[in-house]
């Protein structure tokens, strides 16, 4: 009894909604042949229906193709941040040499005394 009820509630919905629409004035034209009533209001939202899909798969497939051109374009991108930035690095080079002695100076020195820690345990293992 309660399908009954949902059904009968559905198809009196359905003929509401077709008596709103007002479907007998809608004509539907395929070359020069002239379709109105139901049938071409039912063509109608057939065929619109299926180019709604159609820019559907169109807009995926755009989609796709521009996630591979941006990942082509991110890898050119990084590419030419990392030459802008060695770029900038050579030519800011001259200036930094004022910082660049005393660091120098502190890596000769941490390396001079790793080297003579090395050579005592190689001494120490003989």
């Amino acid at each position: 009894m309660k399908k009954l009820l949902a059904v009968t509630l559905i198809v009196l919905l359905s003929i509401a909604a077709l008596n709103a629409i007002d479907a007998h004035d809608w004509y539907f034209h395929i070359d020069d042949d002239e379709v109105g009533g139901p049938f071409g209001a039912l063509l109608g939202m057939f065929f619109a229906g299926g180019g709604i899909l159609l820019a559907t798969l169109i807009v995926a497939a755009v989609g796709i193709f521009l996630c591979f051109l941006f990942a082509g374009l991110g890898v050119l991108v990084v590419v030419a941040l990392a030459l802008a930035s060695l770029l900038v690095a050579a030519l800011v080079a001259p200036l930094l040499l004022p910082v660049l002695i005393p660091l120098g100076i502190l890596w000769y020195i941490a390396r001079r005394n790793r080297a003579k820690r090395v050579e005592a345990l190689k001494a120490a293992a003989v």
